[in-house]
């Protein structure tokens, strides 16, 4: 299997902290966040992961280089004409992700580079053969609290239209499928939301809910709070 980090937002909400670096090198306990994401595809037998590249990304490229200190190979795909928005900076590299694919319509791993988690991909679902894609969704963080998405089984459902009051938020981690793009392949700028959507509303997005720790590294007081919480806990178990 091959896995996406998704690294060129510009962090414009954690500046001054992202001025000088991109938010993917930020540090939570000591280890840039992309780097935990490389360490944890490794070992579920990740070997090829694809990384966009935008607002200094030559930093990024520059630190993890070809990959092979983490055991895998790194190839960049770069975003140099503006932001692409998530969907068009995935489309953008699918060229990348399906080399040497004998199916191209094998699913492939997508994780946002600015959140942290201690989740164990050991076990990821097999998609059926009509799923386009699967989503990991969180309880909603006091931040997003009305939430994206709901869940009826196993299905990713619209929050408006789930029978169950609960609605849970995007992780910014998903299994996605070629074909799941098929009908944008055209567009350059696309957001990944009106995908979603368009794939939920045929039932071809299945959903898990995340357990763990999960945390969107999205301003200076939450970057903080994560490092706290991590610190604390190594001192508790140590």
């Amino acid at each position: 299997m091959k896995a996406m980090i998704l690294a060129a937002g510009r962090g414009e909400r954690m500046r001054p902290l992202t001025d000088e670096l991109p938010k993917p090198l930020l540090k939570v306990a000591g280890k840039p966040l992309i780097e935990h994401h490389l360490i944890k595809l490794q070992k579920i037998g990740v070997t090829d992961v694809v990384i966009n590249l935008a607002w200094l990304g030559e930093k990024i490229e520059d630190y993890l280089q070809d990959g092979r200190r983490f055991g895998l190979t790194i190839h960049y795909s770069w975003e140099s004409g503006g932001a692409l928005e998530t969907a068009g900076g995935i489309i953008k590299a699918l060229p990348l992700l399906m080399e040497g694919e004998s199916d191209v319509d094998q699913p492939f791993l997508v994780i946002n580079g600015d959140i942290f988690i201690d989740y164990d991909f050991t076990h990821l679902p097999i998609l059926a053969a009509e799923t386009l894609a699967h989503l990991w969704l969180v309880d909603n963080p006091p931040h997003h609290l009305a939430g994206d998405f709901a869940l009826q089984g196993q299905q990713l459902v619209s929050k408006e239209t789930s029978i169950s009051q609960t609605s849970y938020t995007f992780s910014g981690i998903g299994l996605y499928r070629r074909s799941f793009f098929s009908e944008f392949l055209s567009k350059k700028v696309v957001a990944l939301a009106p995908l979603i959507r368009a794939a939920m509303s045929k039932g071809a997005v299945s959903g898990t809910k995340l357990t763990g720790l999960w945390t969107d590294v999205g301003t200076p007081a939450r970057f903080q709070q994560i490092n706290q919480q991590l610190a604390m806990q190594a001192r508790t178990t140590s």
